[in-house]
């Protein structure tokens, strides 16, 4: 064989895979809508039928974008009139955060909501559910979620919360509620559960179907560190700024039933590692519990030795069992490691020493927002009853 066979011969082998791409791309069915997250007006991004997220910008000047989502880069595509589109490939159900990268720098789209979470402000995409409905706007009565500016002594700064009142707070004066601390995950704050995680809209519909009792929820932000000179590692006091500063501030400012059995403590990752550490030092306070894709981030290559983990709070299950009435953990099928493995072991260690607790799975999500909005659905329904 010559090489000018060769050469044609590659070159119909390039054109196929070309054609093939190109193919592959095609396939994509063609009834995208602009995602529910976007700024009013915006058309883009979208989503389709499968999940894909197409992405539009217009940027004449610019030399290379791309669609960052999920981990992967999805090249866009300029056309004559310097506007950039692109696709990804279909995307699991629920909420995520992306950008867009141009030329090299990261950016968020222009074209949706922003949203606090992996340490900045950015763009999000809200890939529809089949299961929604528990999250979704309807037309039922809806509750109030506040803001509260404080001074914290403890780091000596101004922080704040929001608070979630029920639908009714402001009509019956001498009702008094149950309070539940509801904390975020790494590299998100105080907003992110009523804004991602729905939480106000999940209460509103799961009270007005009478599947859980009406309740005041707390949202925090979970970093909070002591004052302290600039070249020094930072030491976290939030267990005290809740226990010390955030309860009493509540107590005082709400409405509630001030006592351990008509408290709560629940977060994610994060947040379930602190919020483990919370209840578990302060049993006086909390009677209920939730871990949301977490709880003490224990090494998931190591036995828990109960005499030792946590200075042996759960070393004598019976008095645990006594004291928590619902002790919740939650996971969901596709967490990547090591959240199987370090709730795993939490689980082994709860077995063996006789303690009850919940277990929850929700079904094809990840390290995800839809994970919690699903583990808040199920765990607020247990509460104070």
């Amino acid at each position: 064989m010559n090489y000018k066979c060769i050469a044609f011969l590659v070159l119909i082998l390039l054109t196929y895979n070309v054609n093939l791409a190109q193919s592959n791309q095609s396939k994509a069915i063609e009834n995208f809508k602009p995602s529910s997250v976007n700024q009013p007006g915006k058309e883009y991004p979208q989503i389709n039928s499968e999940g894909r997220v197409r992405a539009s910008i217009s940027a004449p000047n610019a030399n290379k974008i791309q669609l960052d989502l999920g981990g992967v880069k999805y090249d866009m595509v300029k056309d004559d009139k310097g506007v950039w589109t692109g696709e990804s490939e279909p995307q699991d159900s629920g909420f995520h955060y992306y950008q867009l990268n141009i030329d090299g720098a990261s950016v968020p789209d222009p074209g949706t909501l922003y949203f606090y979470g992996a340490g900045h402000w950015g763009s999000g995409i809200e890939i529809p559910a089949s299961d929604s409905d528990f999250y979704a706007v309807k037309d039922v009565p809806h509750g109030l979620v506040s803001e509260t500016i404080y001074f914290s002594k403890l780091t000596n700064s101004f922080r704040r919360c929001f608070a979630y009142t029920p639908a009714g707070y402001t009509n019956d004066i001498k009702a008094r509620y149950p309070v539940l601390y509801l904390q975020h995950g790494s590299f998100e704050d105080e907003t992110g559960w009523a804004s991602q995680g729905k939480a106000n809209l999940i209460l509103d519909n799961l009270i007005a179907t009478k599947q859980a009792v009406p309740m005041i929820i707390v949202m925090d932000n979970g970093y909070a560190y002591k004052p302290q000179e600039s070249n020094a590692r930072p030491v976290s006091v939030f267990e005290e700024v809740i226990i010390n500063e955030v309860i009493p501030m509540i107590d005082s400012k709400f409405r509630t039933i001030p006592d351990r059995e008509h408290r709560a403590i629940a977060g994610l990752s994060m947040g379930a590692n602190q919020t483990m550490r919370i209840v578990i030092n302060n049993l006086n306070t909390f009677t209920y519990y939730g871990g949301f894709s977490g709880t003490s981030n224990y090494p998931s290559s190591e036995v828990i030795d109960p005499s030792l983990f946590l200075n042996g709070a759960f070393n004598d299950g019976k008095i645990v069992n006594k004291q928590l009435k619902v002790l919740w953990l939650g996971l969901g099928t596709k967490e990547p490691a090591p959240f199987p493995e370090s709730v795993g072991a939490f689980k082994a260690m709860l077995d063996k020493q006789g303690i009850k607790y919940i277990y929850y799975e929700s079904p094809n999500t990840a390290h995800e927002w839809l994970t919690w909005r699903r583990d808040l659905k199920e765990f607020a329904r247990l509460l104070f009853k």
